[in-house]
C-alpha cells in the first residue's frame, strides 16, 4: 500500500513539474553590461576596480596581497553599498512584512 502511495505521488509530482510555465519561457538575452548608464563617475570607478580585481591572475600572487585585494574589495562593497542604488531586505524583515499583510 505504501508502495503504491509513493509511487502516484511521484507521478503526480513529476506531471506537475514538467508542465509548468517557466520552462515554456524563452532565455532573455544576456546583457553584457548590467550597470546602467546613468550612474555617477565615483561608482563607475569603484565598479571598474572591482572588475580588475576579480579578472586579476591571483595564482602567482603572495598571501599578503591577495589579502589585500580581498580588504580592497570588501571596502569597494561597502562603499558601494551605501551609494543608495537600492533597497536591501533582510529574509528576516520580508518574512515579517508579509505576516504583518496577511493579518490585516
Amino acid at each position: 500500500m505504501k508502495k503504491s502511495v509513493f509511487y502516484v505521488m511521484a507521478i503526480a509530482l513529476s506531471f506537475c513539474v514538467c508542465t509548468t510555465p517557466v520552462m515554456a519561457m524563452e532565455r532573455a538575452p544576456v546583457m553584457e553590461s548590467r550597470v546602467p548608464e546613468e550612474i555617477p563617475a565615483e561608482v563607475r570607478v569603484m565598479l571598474d576596480r572591482l572588475h580588475e580585481i576579480k579578472e586579476i591572475d591571483k595564482s602567482d600572487l603572495t598571501r599578503l596581497e591577495k589579502k589585500e585585494l580581498r580588504k580592497e574589495a570588501r571596502a569597494i562593497k561597502a562603499a558601494l553599498r551605501t551609494t543608495n542604488n537600492g533597497i536591501y531586505l533582510s529574509v528576516g524583515a520580508l518574512l515579517v512584512i508579509i505576516i504583518v499583510i496577511l493579518l490585516i
